[in-house]
């Protein structure tokens, strides 16, 4: 049964996604790829010029999915506070349910691939700490409490990547969420 347009493409990145919650880390080649799906190496590249294409895909999968949860947030939530709790939680949701997408988020996923696709997680990374910066500037200004934002959410994405790492590291089994409320109190006092 022949695929629909896209539908290979979008296969070829669910594949490589699965592949990388292996905890075993083996470097994913296109040939093995390509076994998985069944195809030849040359159907890769008729859909990907390139595996750094690939991992470019799932990165754009990432900020798409991140940033739409973000933005959802900001705008439904007006309280400082409470956006920056729920910020740092959906990051570390979308983690504890997209396995091989935080090993691509640490760059676990991403050593010895294209030195841009690192720069892009990098900036992935500055553009939610300029958020969480925001949130908590806006929480400055409705408690009256000098919360020093920058040091904060330079803290919070430092908190995140951790619990990222701890994540994949552990083989998945340290759950990105375990203590997190506990914990996000302890950080500068954001109770809800």
């Amino acid at each position: 049964m022949a695929l629909k347009p896209g539908e290979r493409k979008q296969q070829i990145l669910e594949t490589l996604a699965k592949m990388l919650e292996s905890p075993k880390r083996e470097k994913i080649t296109t040939a093995s790829l390509a076994a998985r799906l069944e195809v030849s190496e040359a159907a890769l590249y008729r859909h990907f010029p390139s595996k750094a294409r690939m991992f470019d895909g799932l990165i754009e999968f990432i900020e798409q999915t991140l940033f739409g949860l973000i933005n959802k947030i900001t705008t439904e939530e007006t309280e400082g506070l409470r956006q920056t709790r729920r910020i740092v939680t959906i990051l570390l949701l979308f983690a504890e349910k997209n396995h091989g997408m935080t090993r691509v988020l640490i760059g676990d996923a991403l050593v010895n691939e294209d030195a841009s696709l690192q720069t892009r997680i990098n900036q992935l990374f500055d553009r939610i700490e300029s958020t969480l910066k925001q949130s908590l500037r806006i929480a400055e200004t409705q408690t009256g409490r000098k919360l020093d934002p920058e040091s904060q959410a330079n803290l919070l994405i430092c908190f995140v990547i951790g619990r990222w790492h701890q994540f994949a590291k552990s083989g998945y089994k340290r759950k990105p969420m375990e203590y997190v409320q506990q914990q996000l109190t302890l950080l500068y006092g954001l109770e809800e």
